[in-house]
């Protein structure tokens, strides 16, 4: 007795499904065009956002050699410098002590 409740319980609540109204379809098919569309429409968003993330990694990649660069000369200069007194100093040391 039992069972025959349950199983007219499951009848009630599990109609068939198949016979979806004209409505519904045009009302789920119009839901899908409207997440298609806004899905393309996050995807060419999120498109620029890479495109611009990427120049301006770029830029950052030009400012940083830059900056290197403008570094390494710096410090060449400062190292032709100490090699320049280094050299005057070995050269007045050595005059002055042949001098002596």
């Amino acid at each position: 007795m039992k069972r025959d409740v349950v199983v007219a319980a499951l009848q009630d609540n599990h109609r068939p499904t198949t016979k979806i109204s004209a409505a519904k379809r045009a009302g789920s098919s119009n839901d899908m065009a409207w997440r298609l569309e806004r899905l393309e429409g996050q995807l060419q968003k999120l498109s620029e956002l890479v495109r611009e993330h990427a120049e301006d990694m770029d830029r950052l990649v030009r400012i940083v050699a830059e900056d290197r660069d403008v570094i390494r000369r710096q410090l060449l200069r400062k190292h032709h410098e100490k090699v320049r007194v280094r050299k005057h100093l070995r050269e007045s040391a050595s005059g002055n002590g042949l001098d002596s």
